[in-house]
């Protein structure tokens, strides 16, 4: 199976498989994601999340910020099962949503853990972070908010963070009030979309 251009081995493909029907069993219950594009998931969501690990793939401690139907999380997860290495820890508030990337990460074989908790409350419970995960859960400046009290206790956190087509204003803003290095992916799934990597990150003032 080729993913974005890559290789996939079968163990991990049937991981996202097997994935990907939980998902759709699940989404008629609770909501996971918008309806409308759960028929397109593997582009729309799968291959779009794959991106994080193809951009960084190695092992390490990871936070998912808003886990929420586990992308980019639980892809990331299901290929550190493939290393054998790592954890990805995803943050998640909604009861019913986090209940779910339980029986994800069970059902895969993943590589993380879930915590149910608002993201204000996470670094008293997630202490160490190599790198840092969020897709569609708030601007630049709420996100970096959120990821502050881990570059604070690593200078070598690394964040890859999912943008729309709007994501050059969204760092413009950013700029105001925070200092940061970053480096644009350009998404290989969606057009005008980007995967913004971005280090040193530190607030101004």
């Amino acid at each position: 199976m080729n993913l974005n251009g890559r290789r996939v081995s079968r163990e991990t493909q049937e991981r996202l498989e097997h994935f990907a029907a939980l998902f759709q069993r699940w989404a008629k219950a609770i909501n996971l994601t918008a309806p409308s594009t759960i028929s397109d998931m593997w582009s729309r969501h799968i291959a779009d999340s794959a991106q994080i690990f193809q951009l960084q793939s190695n092992s390490g401690a990871w936070l998912d910020l808003g886990s929420g139907g586990g992308f980019p999380g639980i892809i990331t997860a299901i290929f550190l099962a493939e290393i054998g290495d790592g954890w990805v820890n995803l943050v998640e508030s909604n009861n019913k949503k986090a209940a779910f990337l339980r029986t994800a990460l069970r059902e895969t074989s993943a590589r993380g853990s879930v915590h149910p908790v608002r993201i204000e409350e996470a670094p008293t419970i997630v202490h160490k972070a190599n790198f840092v995960s969020a897709r569609a859960l708030s601007d630049l400046n709420g996100l970096f908010g959120y990821i502050e009290p881990w570059s604070l206790e690593n200078s070598e956190l690394r964040s890859y963070l999912h943008k729309g087509r709007d994501y050059r204003a969204e760092i413009e803003k950013a700029r105001s009030g925070w200092s940061f290095d970053l480096l644009e992916h350009n998404s290989a799934v969606e057009r005008e979309s980007v995967v913004l990597e971005i280090f040193n990150l530190r607030r101004l003032g």
